[in-house]
C-alpha cells in the first residue's frame, strides 16, 4: 500500500459532543510541523451535536467525519481503519485531552521503531483529570490500579513489554498495516470492553507486536467515576468477559486463566454471589462514602489500603455480571 500519510488519528465518539471537539481542538493546536497527519472521527451514531461542535475547531485541519448506525467503538473504529491513509494509526478517546506534543511523541517513537524494523504498540499515558472539587474517590480511581494500571508502569525500563493486557485504546499508536493484517478489531464485541487488548491479543500472536509504554506521549482523561458508575463498569465486564471467550478462546484463557464459560465456573459465580452478598452490601456503603470526602490530607498509605478494601467489591460486581451474562445467554440460546 502506498502511503500517503504519516500519521491517521482516529477518534470514535458517542454522546459527547463538546469532549470530542476539545481533543481535536488540542491536536490542532499541535500541527503546524512538517508531518503529514489526517484526523479522522466517527459518529457512533445518531449524531447528537458532534458535526456542529468540531465544525467550530476544524478550521485548517485535515478532520473527515462520518457517521454509522450505533454499533459500539469497535465497528466504529473498523469503518475509520478502512477510510485512514497513515502509515501509523493513533487511536484516542474523545474523552481525552492531548498534550500539546502527543502527536509528535508518538511520531518519534514509532520512527524509531521502524527504523529499528520493529512493530509495536506504543502505550502513552492518559492521568485521569483532577477536578476542581477533588474527592477522596477521585484520589483512589486516579492513584490506584482501579480502573488502569499507569501508576504500576511509571519509571519501569521503556524497553519492557507489557503485553496485550495493557493495550488501551484511549492513547495508543500502532502501525496500520499489522492492524489492518489481523483484520481490525472483532466486531461481535460491541461494548466498550475487552475489544482493544483482543486485538492486541491478535497483533501479538500474529507478529510478535509488543505493548512499549511512553508516558511522555500523554492525553489528560476527562472522565470522573461516581462509586455506582465504577462498579456498573464491572458488572459490565463481568457481562462482556463471556463475549470476549466466545470471540476469542485463546485471548480469554489467558486474561483470566481459566475457562469462565464452564459450568463449574458458572457456578462459583453463583456460590460466590449468594455468600458474598451481605458482606458487599456493607462494604458498598463504605466504598459510597469515598465520595463525600476531600482529597486533601490522604496519604498514600491510605489510599493504597483503600484500594486493598474495595477489591472484594470489584470482585461481587464482576461475578455479578458474569453471571447475568450467562443467564441471558442461556434465554437466547
Amino acid at each position: 500500500m502506498l502511503w500517503v500519510m504519516e500519521l491517521s488519528v482516529l477518534i470514535p465518539t458517542f454522546s459527547r459532543p463538546q469532549g470530542v471537539s476539545r481533543c481535536v481542538e488540542a491536536l490542532a493546536h499541535q500541527l503546524g510541523g512538517a508531518a503529514s497527519v489526517e484526523i479522522l472521527v466517527g459518529i457512533d451514531g445518531p449524531d447528537r451535536g458532534e458535526h456542529d461542535a468540531l465544525a467550530r475547531v476544524s478550521s485548517g485541519l485535515d478532520l473527515h467525519i462520518s457517521e454509522g448506525p450505533h454499533s459500539g467503538p469497535a465497528a466504529t473504529r473498523n469503518r475509520l481503519i478502512a477510510q485512514a491513509r497513515g502509515r501509523t494509526l493513533l487511536l484516542l478517546n474523545d474523552d481525552v485531552v492531548p498534550a500539546p506534543d502527543l502527536l509528535e511523541r508518538h511520531l518519534c517513537a514509532q520512527r524509531a521503531l521502524q527504523r529499528e524494523g520493529r512493530g509495536a504498540m506504543v502505550l502513552g499515558s492518559a492521568p485521569f483529570s483532577i477536578g476542581p472539587d477533588d474527592r477522596l474517590f477521585d484520589r483512589l480511581v486516579r492513584e490506584t490500579s482501579m480502573v488502569f494500571f499507569y501508576n504500576r508502569m511509571n519509571g519501569r525500563d521503556p524497553d519492557k513489554d507489557w503485553g496485550f493486557r495493557h493495550a488501551w485504546t484511549l492513547n495508543l499508536s500502532v502501525p496500520a498495516e499489522l492492524v489492518r493484517d489481523v483484520g481490525g478489531f472483532c466486531g461481535s464485541l460491541p461494548g466498550a470492553a475487552y475489544e482493544d487488548i483482543e486485538l492486541a491479543w491478535r497483533l501479538r500472536e500474529r507478529s510478535g507486536a509488543p505493548v512499549l509504554y511512553r508516558p511522555e506521549a500523554s492525553a489528560i482523561h476527562e472522565h470522573w467515576y461516581e462509586p455506582a458508575g465504577y462498579l456498573r463498569r464491572e458488572e459490565s465486564l463481568g457481562r462482556d468477559a463471556l463475549a470476549l471467550a466466545l470471540a476469542n478462546p485463546g485471548c480469554a484463557l489467558e486474561l483470566f486463566g481459566r475457562d469462565i464459560t464452564s459450568e463449574h465456573e458458572l457456578a462459583y459465580s453463583g456460590e460466590y454471589v449468594r455468600r458474598e452478598r451481605t458482606t458487599c452490601d456493607r462494604l458498598r456503603e463504605t466504598f459510597e462514602s469515598w465520595a463525600r470526602m476531600p482529597a486533601d490530607g490522604a496519604p498514600a498509605a491510605l489510599i493504597g489500603a483503600l484500594y486493598e478494601h474495595h477489591l472484594a467489591l470489584k470482585r461481587w460486581h464482576w461475578r455479578a455480571g458474569h453471571l447475568e451474562g450467562a443467564r441471558a445467554r442461556a434465554q437466547v440460546v
